[in-house]
């Protein structure tokens, strides 16, 4: 489905919101706040009024729709499958039409519009943004917007690599005539901040037999742009995307980025079409080429260790559950547990955690019983937001325990000991 449609067209689903409530046991942010503004009935309330002309874009309005990671939690959860995140976006989008981009609106603009023109055209405050911090991060990347102060205070962060993805691997690996040809979307986080990820990402599908193309002109898959409401951002984005992978026939297109996955199979405008190729989580993939059998079949290490999972909310939301657990459970290295609260959120939520720092860990900090419970040493996950969130989360409640990639660890089982 199709999600940037104007707020006038979700009547019939705002509609469908029967003031249930169910909604309340899965909100992340009402859970803390504990307010009915911030859950999904609260919202589809405001929708409604907002619609029949009985409030307008006020102050109230704005910081309520702001509280909202888009996590697609609520609609999972409701009996109707009221597509409140979907709703807010619009709402944002409405808002920004109205009143303008807000300074975390600008600063989405300046980090990710990937031309010039655009970048010119949306924000002339980009000087807002000049005390953020690790410059070696290019500007095109949405991941400088969560340096900002307010977000690094205090903030465990990984060391930030010299060289980004695409200085890593060619644009385009030949494999074997009889295999896929898979497309990579890597987003910003594996090509900028965890390129050793995206690196094993685009090595592990070549490993299989797979030909791979990585192209260069790919960027930010908008959903900071979506957050922020800023709508013609979003379609300029997707049309730079779909561009970007037209060049070469493929069957299918890889993300390793829960994010990535939901906004491109969720939020991708309308008016941009993309290759035929079937968008594919890279755990799901690695399934359907039988890694999951080749993983069970090699030596079990003597020394293991215990692996458990979080669910990032996107992939949740999106029903992908049982394949990386399937993956992590045939890892030779390591025993899985399936730990307790797997699926709360992290708490990121991309430019939530910019704009609401407090409450973004006080979000994640639910995480940490449930892990200190299981006794893990890792905690995997597919999505590369989620992994910054929990080392964070870990680091501060004192656990010695290390957030990673599932790809990770598939390439220590795959490159290291036995014998």
């Amino acid at each position: 489905m199709l999600k940037d449609k104007a707020l006038e067209h979700f009547q019939d689903e705002i509609a469908q919101c029967v003031r249930c409530g169910a909604c309340q046991a899965h909100c992340p942010v009402y859970l803390e706040t504990g307010r009915e503004g911030s859950v999904a009935r609260g919202k589809i309330v405001l929708a409604a009024a907002l619609l029949a002309g009985e409030i307008g874009l006020d102050e109230r309005l704005r910081e309520e729709i702001g509280l909202c990671l888009l996590c697609g939690s609520c609609t999972a959860k409701c009996p109707n499958k009221v597509p409140t995140d979907a709703i807010v976006a619009a709402i944002r989008r409405r808002i920004t039409e109205n009143q303008g981009l807000s300074v975390l609106g600008r600063g989405v603009a300046a980090l990710t519009g990937g031309s010039k023109p655009l970048l010119g055209a949306l924000v002339k405050g980009a000087d807002l943004l000049a005390p953020l911090l690790f410059t070696n991060i290019p500007e095109a990347s949405s991941l400088r917007l969560r340096f900002a102060p307010a977000a690094l205070k205090d903030r465990s962060l990984p060391p930030l690599p010299k060289r980004n993805l695409f200085a890593r691997v060619p644009e385009f690996l030949e494999g074997d005539a009889t295999q896929p040809v898979v497309g990579i979307f890597a987003g910003c986080a594996l090509t900028h901040l965890y390129p050793h990820v995206g690196e094993i990402l685009v090595r592990l599908v070549h490993r299989l037999g797979c030909s791979v193309f990585l192209p260069r002109t790919q960027g930010c898959c908008g959903m900071p742009a979506t957050s922020s409401g800023n709508g013609p951002l979003v379609a300029s984005l997707a049309k730079a995307n779909a561009g970007a992978f037209a060049g070469r026939a493929l069957d299918c297109i890889l993300t390793a980025c829960a994010s990535c996955h939901a906004m491109l199979t969720g939020y991708s405008p309308a008016t941009v079409h993309w290759p035929a190729a079937e968008l594919v989580d890279i755990h799901v993939f690695l399934l359907r080429q039988g890694l999951g059998k080749q993983l069970a079949a090699r030596p079990k290490w003597p020394h293991r260790f215990r692996v458990a999972y979080h669910d990032p909310c996107h992939l949740r939301a999106a029903g992908i559950t049982r394949a990386p657990r399937d993956l992590l459970r045939a890892l030779p290295q390591a025993d899985f547990v399936d730990m307790e609260d797997s699926a709360l959120c992290c708490g990121l939520g991309g430019t939530f955690a910019a704009a609401h720092p407090d409450l973004s860990r006080a979000i994640g900090d639910r995480k940490v019983a449930g892990l200190r419970a299981s006794g893990a040493a890792v905690i995997a996950s597919g999505c590369p937001g989620c992994i910054l969130q929990l080392q964070d989360i870990i680091d501060r409640a004192g656990l010695a325990v290390r957030a990673m990639h599932t790809l990770e660890l598939i390439d220590q089982a795959l490159t290291g000991p036995p014998p």
